[in-house]
């Protein structure tokens, strides 16, 4: 980071105690924890991922129970707000070349794979049942844990049997069948993990977190990030949008960020990176500033991208779920589809179709394709369905973007939040618990919010 300010400028400094660089779904949690601590928090977000709707970045599929309830409570939200995510018993459905699963309850999932023909009675109630439960085991550990210390790794009692239970049971099939596709499809999609390194403790928490139902908003634009937002600015947080180039600096003991263009400084006596490190670099090598190594990582390899259409609810097939997972078994991302109330009256629906692409894939070519592989689920007629233009792309505040993962990585690994030789600035190494979707990330923002916490008093 630049130390002082540029040679010949003269700019306005503004100040907080913590400076959020980004707007992914982890920091705005970590926000929220440290205003409820009094800290004045400044959460800074391209303007670009401003521009881009929240249903665009909505998570996919959001589990219900104790752990998305131990979070929300963490961050103050309050019980109203609590009460509008409501639980649903079915997660989503799993579309498959030769069968329509739906999942959710393990009695309901039990009956759709046998009905289905993918699993005897005896053997999905089984498989089920201790998925269910190492997904239950997970979902303790994950809330015992602060993620930033070895002791989330400890080991969980399974409280019927006292037998230590983590990890996926050793019956699950094996992916080359049509049952191990269900499977397989779901992890994929829901850990975001193309190259299958998905370490046992992610997979039996991400599939067996859907056995207990998921939780979803019945109202028009009501959303997670939306309601984290709220409760930011309940806290007297900011949040700012940044549409000019910016250098990192340290002033003092202060890290921030000095526009250029404007010719001001945001600083706080912490900052935490809430953006992927390398396309971070790549924004300041762009702009021609320093960069400095805080912020170097791998290159993306993968992004995601998602299309939004306004269809007439009538034109999407009944037994399609609200939510869905679509996966032919091959190399290609599965596709999530999500219906959402639309603002525009009941007979409408806002559908989000989106897949994992390669990360310098062509976004116009990449969505005709996808749209196009599910046509016989999403309208794609002018007259019953239009497709809105795409989002604009992130330089550097794309929380898309992931990088190769190595085998391993992940959950129950403790994370390290801190930059090498830098007290105050803090980092979300959110690659490392990516593999837990939206619990992952707001546990993550729950706990390293403490940790700056404490680090600055």
């Amino acid at each position: 980071m630049a130390r002082g300010l540029p040679d010949g400028a003269h700019l306005r400094a503004r100040r907080w105690d913590v400076l959020v660089l980004g707007s992914a779904l982890p920091g705005l949690a970590a926000a929220v924890r440290l205003g409820m601590a009094g800290l004045r928090v400044l959460v800074a977000e391209e303007d670009a991922a401003a521009r881009t709707p929240d249903l665009l970045r909505e998570p996919f599929f959001t589990p219900g129970g104790p752990v998305l309830d131990g979070c929300l409570r963490a961050l103050g939200v309050a019980l109203i707000d609590r009460r509008a995510l409501e639980p649903q018993e079915l997660s989503y459905q799993v579309l498959l070349p030769e069968s329509r699963v739906d999942v959710g309850g393990v009695p309901l999932t039990t009956e759709e794979l046998v009905a289905w023909g993918l699993a005897k009675p005896e053997e999905a109630a089984v498989l089920l049942h201790d998925i269910s439960e190492a997904g239950r085991a997970e979902g303790q550990v994950l809330l015992e844990s602060d993620l930033t210390h070895k002791s989330a790794g400890r080991r969980v009692r399974n409280a019927t049997t006292g037998a230590a239970s983590r990890g996926l049971p050793a019956s699950l099939p094996e992916a080359g069948d049509d049952l191990g596709r269900f499977f397989d499809a779901q992890s994929r999609l829901l850990a975001g993990d193309s190259t299958r390194n998905l370490t046992p403790e992610a997979a039996a928490r991400v599939l067996g977190g859907a056995l207990a139902g998921g939780a979803r908003f019945p109202q028009p634009e009501q959303t997670l990030r939306a309601l984290l937002r709220r409760r930011l600015e309940s806290l007297h947080g900011e949040i700012r949008t940044l549409g000019c180039p910016f250098g990192l600096v340290e002033l003092g003991d202060a890290p921030g960020l000095a526009r250029i263009g404007p010719d001001d400084a945001w600083l706080g006596r912490a900052m935490l990176l809430n953006a992927p490190g390398e396309r971070i670099a790549h924004a300041l090598r762009e702009w021609q500033q320093d960069v400095p190594k805080l912020v170097t990582g791998k290159a993306p390899t993968h992004r995601r991208l998602a299309v939004q259409l306004v269809g007439l609810r009538e034109a999407v097939p009944e037994p399609l779920a609200d939510r869905a997972i679509h996966w032919d078994g091959s190399d290609a991302s599965p596709i999530e589809i999500a219906q959402y109330p639309s603002s525009r009256g009941s007979r409408f629906v806002d559908l989000v179709v989106a897949r994992e692409i390669p990360f310098d894939a062509d976004d116009e070519r990449e969505a005709a394709r996808m749209l196009e592989t599910i046509a016989e689920f999403v309208p794609t007629d002018p007259r019953q369905a239009k497709r809105a233009p795409l989002a604009p792309r992130p330089l550097w505040d794309d929380e898309t973007a992931r990088g190769p993962r190595s085998a391993g990585l992940g959950w129950p690994a403790a994370v390290d939040p801190r930059t090498p030789g830098r007290s105050t600035v803090f980092q979300l190494p959110r690659n490392e618990v990516a593999s837990l979707g939206t619990e992952g990330d707001l546990l993550l923002g729950w706990r390293i919010g403490d940790v700056i916490r404490e680090a600055i008093g």
